[in-house]
């Protein structure tokens, strides 16, 4: 325990004999640690956008003018009895009718509705698949010759090519930001790299004296590996102290576009997760490059 306590001492020591130093290599790796975790934030919101979306998406089926409400009814039955069927919501042509005249009371839709003087409006069955894959297989289901006769139209194209390109688009985010993040990163590693490097060229005269004396070879080594746990933990608490109010400010905002999100909520329910993620990449990192310097410039 008390070499444990003298190599964490002489760690600290190097950290604060090269203050400036430290502090640009703390702020590149806060970078890497800000990006890290926006990416995974990111993720949350848009896993929560994409789920929300495709909650709202689904297959109408609208039905001939003619067609019987008994065979409607028998079709929503059959669709009901598939296993890649969520849920259906039958709306009949009165029904329709009503929905309009109630948001329309005194507009041109009114008067287009006064002028036909009767029920322009198809019967439609809204379908919600259990995973928005299926909705094809659905589509395919529909199309079958028995129904023909009462279908009139199966509208899902616009809804799939929606997802779809929500779909391109995160995807395209989550590539440009893993790439800014992995390029933060490396920086950050060639920081430390020289940090450390700098510290042994520093404290070369330091080095000579231990071994004179006998030190070994993990007593040298130690305080430049614990320099790099500080570059982790101090990057990860400067971190959290900034993601923090940002969070905050910043929450209301996308509430508004994505109700329900509750970011400030995610972020503080998961914050030990999150501070723990944090500090395995930092420290991680911190030790890795730290441990790198050491092989190639420390001689023991």
């Amino acid at each position: 325990m008390l070499t444990i306590g003298r190599i964490v001492k002489y760690g600290a020591q190097y950290f604060w004999r090269h203050a400036w130093l430290s502090t640009a290599t703390i702020v590149i790796m806060v970078l890497a640690l800000l990006m890290y975790q926006s990416l995974m934030i990111f993720g949350f919101v848009t896993d929560y956008a994409v789920t929300t979306i495709e909650d709202k998406i689904d297959i109408s089926v609208y039905f001939k003018v003619n067609a019987e409400e008994e065979d409607i009814l028998k079709i929503e039955t059959a669709l009901k009895t598939l296993p890649e069927i969520r849920g259906t919501e039958y709306i009949s042509r009165e029904a329709a009718l009503a929905e309009v005249q109630a948001s329309h009371t005194d507009d041109a839709v009114s008067q287009a509705l006064e002028l036909i003087q009767g029920n322009p409006f198809r019967a439609l069955i809204n379908i919600q698949a259990e995973d928005p894959n299926q909705y094809p297989d659905i589509a395919a289901y529909l199309s079958n010759q028995e129904f023909e006769p009462i279908i009139d139209e199966v509208d899902f194209t616009r809804n799939r090519e929606a997802i779809e390109k929500l779909n391109r688009l995160i995807e395209t985010a989550n590539g440009f930001g893993l790439g800014i993040a992995i390029f933060i990163t490396l920086a950050a590693a060639l920081v430390i790299y020289n940090t450390i490097r700098l510290a042994i060229y520093s404290s070369r005269e330091e080095i000579m004296v231990m071994r004179l004396v006998g030190a070994s070879n993990s007593f040298i080594k130690g305080p430049y590996l614990v320099n790099g746990i500080f570059y982790g933990l101090t990057g990860t608490i400067v971190t959290l102290l900034i993601t923090a109010p940002i969070i905050n400010f910043m929450s209301p905002h996308l509430d508004k576009f994505l109700p329900g999100l509750a970011l400030e909520s995610y972020f503080y329910s998961n914050f030990f997760s999150l501070f723990f993620a944090l500090v395995l990449f930092g420290v991680g990192l911190g030790l890795v490059s730290s441990w790198t310097s050491m092989q190639r410039y420390l001689r023991v």
